[in-house]
């Protein structure tokens, strides 16, 4: 029987810690010259995932 793969893209983007999965806000890749200050300071750091977005995770990661 081949082992379960988990989705790579999944992965790269999602940590599993005991409160849930952390990840890293969007929009702060490129194109931030047009962004206000205060609009980029709070997309900094990580914040743990959306109660409702864990299932969806947690299949790709096969945890």
């Amino acid at each position: 029987m081949p082992k379960a793969k988990v989705h790579s893209g999944a992965a790269k983007r999602f940590k599993k810690t005991g409160a849930g999965y952390k990840h890293k806000r969007a929009f702060r890749s490129h194109i931030l010259t047009k962004m206000s200050q205060k609009r980029k300071r709070n997309l900094r750091g990580t914040r743990t995932l959306n109660a409702a977005d864990a299932p969806l995770v947690d299949r790709m990661l096969r945890s």
